[in-house]
């Protein structure tokens, strides 16, 4: 069962994130998500639980907890959606570049 781990200290690691769980049931893996560009933590991460028993008592027990400092919010991680392609409002070749809105009209 894989879990959702939001609200984490910038400071939480994926070897403690790991072991946190570990203390309830058994982890196949443990990741804090990092900003691409800065490899700062982005404050969440994913937990993935051997069992469904054990990703379900991982929620009961460690959801509303505090861990260095920050109360944690876990729950069962949600598909992630299709956001097409581009990946957001500036997708494909679009570039602006200055009269006309982008489009050169010449």
């Amino acid at each position: 069962m894989k879990l959702y781990v939001g609200n984490l200290s910038f400071q939480t690691s994926s070897f403690e994130l790991q072991e946190l769980f570990s203390g309830v049931g058994t982890v196949e893996s443990a990741t804090v998500v990092e900003d691409r560009e800065t490899g700062r933590s982005r404050g969440f991460g994913f937990v993935e639980m051997a069992s469904q028993a054990d990703g379900e008592k991982a929620i009961s027990e460690l959801d509303g907890t505090e861990h260095n400092g920050r109360t944690l919010k876990v729950n069962e991680a949600k598909p992630r959606e299709d956001r097409g392609f581009g990946g957001g409002g500036r997708g494909g070749n679009r570039g602006g570049g200055g009269y006309g809105g982008g489009r050169n009209r010449w």
